[in-house]
């Protein structure tokens, strides 16, 4: 019965002392709880799509560290790291007494430490904790490492040492390591990469593979006996891995889409691992191939660069500028992100709208002519014109007077609110409404969303917003529809490469949409392709502004576009035409009327084309805008018996009806004569009141007879000079010699021109009504 008592006593006393420490242990962990890493500051890493290291941030103390899991590590490594470092993790609760035992031991016998003792949850505390290396510190260890297990899992013990433990200089974490020093994720590590990883902690300084290759090496193999020596891995894998050579390689931070990366950093402080859409083999190699690109242009040249996949619009390579590092080239400005004037980029959207709206159809009869839209007066490119052109002809060719016709009559401000409901901001001054200019120019936009834009021609019609991490949401609008969309694509599909005809076969290449811009001043040279697989986009140009003359789209960023296209990966349905959709259908066209061909009036008919027409309705050719120089396309007339037309009151009796088509009357100075001759009025029978027909006075041409010759002065090395005047004109003439535009006058104003270059030469005198004249003559010298 006593001894009964005493035990109970004993166990009493027991269960007070464990009560007391448990209290004891529980205070001491309110007042010095873990000092874990906070996980809202501290390194960042921004990775390909594969998860290859494309830039890393590191730390406010210099730190580099990627973030990493378990299962982003090799099972190698944390084999190697476990057995050679802490055999028993899993079954200790933080600390393993027998191993404590042996290392006191140990510095009892020979007065110094021979092994440490520690387990991986004591190393871990150490690393967290910084505690010094003497019996105080190995104490605050033991307690360290016991709070640990108390409240964390294995796991997250063993991903707090992946994570931070010391590799050398500022790298920390097995994965930051193994980019480091071997160039490669942690997951594929070798048996001798994963053994050389888990003993540099242990000396990382004098262990330091790039300094200090041999004592790696020997460290190194170590640690594959052991694994040799406990059967963790055969001997012929240990053979095999003692014969790799320590890589020497200099540690360097990785710098891939440098400006994204810093961007998406910007956007997600708080994030440690960022995930991004780009692919790291093309992003290499399209950043080299933009650096020997730029070699060949003018200094302090800049450039720009994205490729987007069209099925998820998540961006695959994205260059921001030459390098970030070129102070010279202002390469810290993302001009991916910078708002730039889009020079005729915008071109298409507009043509799809005109479409979808009915205006035209893909051959519709457009004038490329001198015309003044108000106090507008465009020109083209070169500064020449090329009278009636198609749609087709006209968008692939870039001809300004026809865009500013089709904007003119759709509105400015319809087009740019389309434009900025599909993601497409136009950027303008402050106050300042979206005017005719913005179709060549002037405007303003960003890269990243013309990409957005212009994928809606491989997409159906459907734009979207540029993805660059792949959690990013999907945002996708309508701009146009799917058939309209259809035809802007073939009508920029049947530009031909540079350099190739457009009967060229380009074999397995893809089919490419595409459009080039060049901004006023030669400021931005753009170049924007779309295939089935993928939109890419080129500018290059200067940061700061300054111009590039002699630089423009399809001479400076039109190759390199080219290039990136064919360096893409190949789908052989990318290379074929696809099928329209159900709203389009081909249909012969006639010009000048623009209707579809009518077999029962062939005269009606004098060009054929065949067009692409949308839901099946074949627009007539546009109207003047000008009210008062509008004119009938299709007359109907009576003619008398020689065939003089009647008009309402003659006293002659009509013997015969019949219809002509009409050109519109700025394109009559570009017809040959037979066209005009078609379309020329019968005159009016002699007797009979005007009606109206002849709407345009007559004007002619003064100061030179046609076919007639001129030269220079003899011992003269001026040129040959005329001075010109338009008989009848009581309004604006435009001058044109051979084709350009060299000058404008009022009324009978004089036209003075040199002409330096000798042979056959054509002066046209256009009036703003349709009235022209043209005359030929011969420059001798």
């Amino acid at each position: 019965m006593q001894r009964n008592s005493r035990i109970l006593r004993t166990a009493k006393r027991t269960g007070f002392g464990l009560l007391v420490l448990c209290v004891i242990g529980l205070v001491l962990d309110r007042l010095f709880p873990l000092p874990l890493p906070d996980p809202d500051h501290g390194s960042t890493v921004v990775l390909a799509r594969d998860g290859t290291p494309l830039r890393a941030f590191a730390d406010v103390d210099g730190v580099w560290r990627y973030p990493v899991r378990l299962e982003d590590v090799s099972p190698l490594y944390v084999q190697a790291l476990l057995t050679y470092e802490d055999r028993w993790f899993h079954r200790h609760p933080g600390v393993n007494p027998f191993a404590l035992a042996r290392a006191g031991a140990q510095w009892v016998r020979h007065g110094r430490l021979v092994s440490g003792g520690s387990t991986l949850t004591m190393q871990v505390a150490r690393i967290l904790d910084g505690t010094p290396h003497s019996a105080a510190g190995k104490l605050r260890q033991v307690a360290r490492a016991l709070q640990l297990e108390a409240h964390l899992s294995k796991r997250e013990i063993l991903e707090l040492y992946l994570n931070h433990a010391p590799f050398g200089g500022t790298i920390e974490g097995v994965e930051a390591a193994s980019w480091a020093w071997l160039g490669k994720p942690a997951r594929r590590l070798s048996h001798a990469e994963a053994a050389l990883l888990a003993v540099l902690p242990q000396a990382p300084s004098r262990l330091r593979p790039d300094r200090h290759p041999q004592r790696a090496r020997v460290a190194r193999d170590k640690v594959l006996d052991r694994m040799a020596a406990l059967c963790e891995w055969s001997e012929a894998q240990v053979h095999d891995a003692r014969i790799e050579t320590v890589a020497a390689r200099s540690m360097q931070a990785p710098l891939g889409a440098a400006l994204l990366a810093r961007r998406l950093h910007a956007e997600r402080p708080r994030e440690r691992r960022i995930t991004s859409t780009i692919d790291a083999g093309l992003q290499r190699a399209l950043e080299a191939r933009v650096g020997d690109y730029l070699a060949r242009l003018p200094a302090r040249t800049s450039a720009a660069m994205l490729v987007v996949d069209n099925a998820s619009m998540q961006a695959r390579a994205y260059v921001g500028s030459a390098g970030i590092a070129d102070e010279a080239r202002l390469g810290h400005v993302d001009m991916v992100r910078a708002w730039r004037s889009p020079g005729s980029t915008l071109k298409p959207f507009l043509y799809g709208l005109a479409l979808d709206d009915g205006l035209i159809h893909s051959e519709s009869l457009l004038l490329d002519a001198p015309q003044s839209f108000g106090s507008y007066r465009p020109g083209n490119f070169d500064m020449a014109y090329n009278g009636p052109v198609g749609a087709a002809e006209a968008l692939r060719l870039s001809l300004n007077v026809p865009a500013v016709d089709l904007i003119d009559r759709i509105g400015p401000t319809r087009f740019a609110a389309r434009l900025a409901h599909a993601g497409l901001g136009l950027r303008l001054p402050r106050g300042v409404r979206p005017n005719l200019s913005v179709i060549l120019g002037g405007t303003g936009v960003r890269m990243e969303d013309l990409v957005g834009a212009f994928a809606a021609f491989n997409r159906g019609g459907i734009a979207g917003r540029v993805r660059y991490a792949e959690d990013a949401p999907a945002v996708d609008r309508r701009l146009l529809s799917e058939g309209a969309a259809w035809i802007v694509r073939d009508m920029l599909e049947a530009n031909p490469r540079p350099g190739y005809s457009a009967s060229f076969d380009p074999g397995s290449r893809p089919r490419v949409a595409w459009k080039t811009g060049t901004s006023y001043g030669f400021r931005d040279a753009w170049a924007v392709g779309t295939t089935r697989g993928y939109t890419i986009a080129v500018w290059i140009g200067r940061p700061d502004g300054t111009p590039m003359p002699g630089q423009y789209g399809a001479v400076t960023a039109l190759p390199l576009m080219f290039q990136v296209v064919d360096s893409l990966p190949r789908d052989a349905a990318a290379a074929t035409p696809s099928p329209p959709p159900a709203s389009v259908s081909e249909t012969d066209i006639c010009w000048p009327l623009g209707l579809a061909f009518d077999p029962a009036q062939p005269g009606l008919c004098h060009r054929k084309h065949t067009a692409w027409v949308l839901d099946g309705v074949v627009p007539p050719t546009l109207p003047e805008r000008d009210a008062n120089h509008w004119s009938a396309g299709r007359v109907h007339l009576r003619v008398d018996a020689e065939g003089r037309r009647l008009a309402p009151g003659c006293a002659q009796p009509p013997v015969a009806e019949t219809e002509i088509a009409r050109w519109p009357p700025l394109a009559y100075p570009w017809l040959p004569r037979e066209l005009r001759r078609r379309a020329s009025l019968p005159p009016l029978a002699p007797g009979c009141a005007a009606d109206g027909l002849d709407a345009a006075q007559p004007i002619r041409i003064d100061g030179i007879a046609e076919q007639a010759a001129i030269a220079r002065a003899p011992n003269s090395d001026k040129p040959a000079t005329l001075r010109l005047r338009a008989l009848g004109a009581d309004g604006e003439v435009s001058w044109l010699v051979n084709g350009r535009l060299a000058g404008t006058t009022f009324g009978s104003g004089v036209f003075e021109h040199a002409f330096d270059r000798p042979g056959a030469q054509t002066v046209t005198a256009l009036g703003a009504d349709g009235a022209w004249s043209q005359v030929g003559l011969r420059v001798l010298r």
